[in-house]
């Protein structure tokens, strides 16, 4: 698989100079400058594609282009952003960008509750506790009926936080699941709003009424109005598997386990209606079996996240070694290196076109979140991005990746 990294941009304080040096191929990213539902002009993707293309790296994947929230409740105004999203995709794909990753979750683009929790070696991962997620839904957003969602287990866990927890110990829930996880994601929220609960209830408010069949139908509509765009213009959509993939805040969500995969690729039946494969995502479910959905969806994915969760007995999650956890990601790299032989032998069958020959011969793979070590704390990095552990987990993946070549056969560049 290619070996890729998500990169934030020019003010990303990770260079690209930096990722050459480490082993990177392509590039996966966005541009994170122009508001969410409008245009990407050809000029604009164009300059940042040669700038990635001056340092020797390929712009692999599109990570993201943000479907509107408007898209996804179904506002008055969705028909008008997708027609700019798929003004957009049309000028990725003239300037040879051909995946892209998405999501359809409600508000939040992904969702823990500590962003440095300490291993015993010192590092420190994401993490994602029940309790204290169900403290801030019920006593901190002070959501209606929230607590009718939770166990009474997470019930008598939330009690014991109202008796320890501090206005500090709160500000800092709201800092680690609404603002610094979305607002370089998304942008729904972002680090200088004044007053990020508030405007959280608001967006919250839009999806009243709406429930999983409801936003499964919106996101059919999506689909449905931009595949003759993808067909045309030789655009792959890859979707990203709710994170973490069950209910939250009353929101419902759509992709987290096999059913709803199955439901999507039925609903809108076109190989460029795809998957990104997050294995970390998955895998934070102990309801998904995380090998044999790789193994089924293999055909179907079009970019790779190569993470991977353990899970606790009461439910909480952390972000394991990625060469832990319940991903596996050994199968995973053996399911995936095969699907990119497959698929070489596919292209010189003509089964995919010419030009898209490095697409889909290289099956871009990033290895996603990594521990937080040796200093990334005081770096200012992204949550979740940090540059010495998430180069420590790429030296751990490309590992599983030059194994897996020689069984296979195949003859890896080593340089």
């Amino acid at each position: 698989m290619e070996l890729t990294w998500r990169w934030f941009g020019k003010n990303d304080k990770i260079t690209l100079a930096m990722l050459r040096q480490i082993g990177v191929e392509g590039i996966v990213t966005a541009l994170h400058d122009i508001p969410n539902g409008e245009v990407w002009t050809r000029e604009k993707i164009r300059e940042l594609r040669q700038y990635i293309a001056a340092h020797d790296l390929r712009w692999s994947v599109v990570e993201s282009l943000p479907v509107s929230e408007s898209i996804k409740y179904g506002g008055a105004d969705r028909d008008q952003l997708i027609e700019n999203y798929k003004q957009s995709l049309i000028n990725l794909a003239l300037e040879d960008i051909h995946v892209v990753c998405y999501n359809f979750m409600p508000v939040l683009d992904w969702a823990r509750t500590d962003l440095l929790h300490p291993n015993p070696n010192g590092t420190s991962n994401l993490f994602f506790s029940h309790a204290q997620f169900a403290y801030f839904d019920i006593h901190i957003l002070k959501r209606e009926q929230a607590e009718n969602d939770y166990s009474a287990d997470v019930i008598a866990e939330v009690e014991k936080l109202r008796q320890t927890l501090t206005p500090e110990d709160e500000h800092r829930l709201v800092e680690n699941i609404i603002v610094k996880t979305q607002g370089f994601v998304s942008g729904n929220i972002k680090e200088d709003d004044e007053h990020p609960v508030e405007l959280f209830r608001q967006l919250l408010s839009l999806y009243e009424g709406i429930d999983k069949e409801q936003l499964r139908e919106n996101m059919r509509y999506f689909l449905e109005a931009i595949m003759p765009i993808c067909e045309q213009y030789d655009i792959y959509m890859c979707v990203h598997p709710d994170d973490p993939p069950f209910p939250i805040l009353g929101l419902p969500r759509i992709v987290n386990c096999e059913a709803d995969i199955d439901w999507l690729f039925k609903a809108v039946d076109n190989p460029r209606n795809g998957l990104t494969f997050c294995a970390g995502s998955l895998s934070a479910g102990c309801h998904n079996d995380v090998v044999e959905m790789a193994r089924k969806y293999a055909q179907r994915t079009w970019f790779v996240h190569m993470r991977s969760c353990e899970v606790f007995p009461n439910g909480d999650f952390t972000e394991a070694s990625h060469l832990g956890g319940r991903a596996n990601l050994l199968e995973l790299a053996r399911i995936f290196e095969q699907e990119r032989l497959n698929r070489a032998h596919d292209i010189r069958m003509g089964k995919y076109p010419e030009h898209l020959a490095s697409t889909f011969l290289s099956l871009p793979m990033r290895v996603d979140h990594g521990m937080t070590m040796l200093g990334d704390e005081q770096r200012g990095y992204n949550a979740g991005y940090s540059f010495l552990g998430r180069m420590f987990a790429l030296g751990q993946v490309q590992g599983l990746l030059h194994a897996v070549d020689d069984e296979l056969g195949v003859n890896r560049n080593l340089d």
